[in-house]
């Protein structure tokens, strides 16, 4: 029934559209310009004709709708709470303005947050004291100097509503068999319930704040041995984690609406770990989504994408989510590299295209040196901020980002999108209101001019060399 309604939905409003097609609106971001972002001149639509092979097009079909995103946000860490604290007030003003005003800036609707201490932490901490476990000492105490202000202010410059999912790095040292919560170690068994009665006490406190939680993750990173919070889980280990224990809890807490999402890590081992949870009725029935990162455990190979398309064919049901992805090893030289954002939009394209329904970037703000970070794994944001100037640092992937955030809202479906060019990736989508979002993305030195083609319609525009630009079509 839900697979019809769509289909009706989708033919329905295109329909609409296409009776109405007259202009589409270009914005574009591009290297060696000062296009940020900007809003060009409409592009007026024609009756179209049949492509030649020749001839460099995108196709978009609107009637061919594929998944609904849930929402485009970054995650609102320690260190970006830390650093955001140090700025003056109008650049807090500006940064919250910049990510989360639909109009003014680019419309984050998604957001994640650490459970006790992460490598973004200034120091590892915890919620409850030592061998606690009835956690009758449990206080997010710690949260309410920078965290939880940051979060409230983003919620309100959002309009009000952030959809928020939580993920803890590693239970306290004392649940552990390393007595520590860095360098990996495993979950005690004897502390299963315990560490699962842990999620519904950090729930209940942020949403005693006024801080609504959306969803979790089990374990950030469960195959990671860091050297700083950490913790592993096999799949066998994480699926009955769920099934024995997180998920009934969840449900008796009266929290079955919160949107549970297992794995948290990278692309290469996505698919073992999803067959291994959802094969299991008693775990898959808890999950909701399965999350991943873009840190590919072999060095310098390209992003496995192929693993998510195997994921959508065989758990069509299941709701594959980014959940982190940043550029490690910060240099402050580096911030104006135009490879950072081509990442990001190369993600982007081939995740939506791929099956995500939503994208979550990592820290949305850090400091000149790329942390606050108690384990020296300094990495890069969208935005720095220079604290010793209080000025903010506005990288091209904090553009790249807008480009999808800003114009593809909560709810919208991806649709089919084509083209005939390797230079000239794209993924497109149609939202609730009925406009249509198509992303181009070019990350070669060549232009290419192309023809845009909708079902019956076109127009003619170009791609600049190393650009991205979105067209919004209404």
């Amino acid at each position: 029934m839900k697979k019809l309604l769509a289909i009706l939905f989708s033919v329905f409003t295109c329909g609409v559209i296409l009776a109405q097609t007259g202009t589409a609106t270009i914005y574009t971001t591009a290297e060696k310009t000062q296009l940020r972002l900007t809003q060009g001149g409409r592009l007026n639509f024609t009756e179209s004709r049949q492509p030649l092979e020749t001839e460099p097009f995108v196709w978009v079909d609107p009637q061919a709708a594929f998944q609904t995103v849930v929402g485009i946000g970054g995650a609102l860490t320690d260190a970006s709470a830390e650093t955001f604290a140090k700025l003056p007030k109008s650049q807090q003003e500006e940064l919250l303005r910049a990510y989360y005003h639909p109009q003014s800036g680019i419309g984050y609707t998604l957001a994640r947050t650490n459970i006790q201490s992460c490598d973004f932490s200034s120091g590892s901490y915890s919620y409850v004291k030592d061998l606690d476990t009835a956690l009758t000492s449990f206080s997010i105490a710690h949260d309410e100097q920078y965290r939880i202000p940051l979060i409230k202010q983003a919620i309100a410059a959002a309009g009000g509503s952030l959809r928020l999912f939580v993920s803890p790095w590693s239970p306290p040292g004392w649940m552990k068999d390393n007595g520590s919560v860095i360098g990996g170690g495993k979950l005690k068994p004897e502390y299963d319930r315990s560490w699962a009665n842990f999620y519904i006490k950090f729930i209940k406190a942020y949403e005693a704040k006024g801080i609504p939680i959306w969803g979790l993750t089990v374990q950030n990173e469960p195959m990671a041995r860091q050297k700083w919070e950490s913790c592993i889980y096999t799949a066998e280990e994480e699926r009955d984690f769920i099934k024995n224990y997180l998920g009934p809890v969840l449900a008796s807490s009266g929290m079955s609406d919160k949107k549970l999402i297992a794995w948290d890590h990278n692309r290469d081992l996505l698919y073992q770990r999803v067959s291994t949870i959802l094969e299991d009725p008693g775990a898959a029935k808890y999950v909701w989504g399965i999350g991943y990162h873009w840190y590919e455990t072999w060095t310098g190979g390209p992003m496995q994408f192929e693993n998510m398309r195997l994921v959508t064919s065989a758990f069509p049901d299941a709701n594959l989510m980014f959940t982190e992805g940043c550029l490690e090893k910060f240099n402050l030289d580096s911030v104006k590299n135009w490879s950072l954002g081509e990442k990001y939009g190369y993600s982007m394209v081939n995740d939506f295209n791929n099956g995500c329904v939503g994208w979550t970037d990592w820290n949305i703000l850090l400091d000149e040196k790329g942390g606050p970070n108690h384990a020296g794994n300094f990495c890069f944001a969208p935005v720095h901020a220079d604290t010793r100037t209080g000025k903010l640092i506005f990288t091209n992937a904090y553009y790249y980002i807008g480009h999808f955030s800003k114009f593809v809202r909560p709810g919208a479906k991806r649709i089919a999108a084509s083209t005939n060019r390797a230079q000239l990736q794209t993924t497109a989508f149609l939202n609730t209101d009925g406009s249509i979002v198509v992303v181009v993305l070019n990350t070669t030195s060549e232009k290419l001019s192309y023809r845009l083609i909708l079902k019956g319609k076109e127009t003619a525009t170009e791609s600049l060399p190393h650009s991205i630009a979105t067209l919004v079509i209404q």
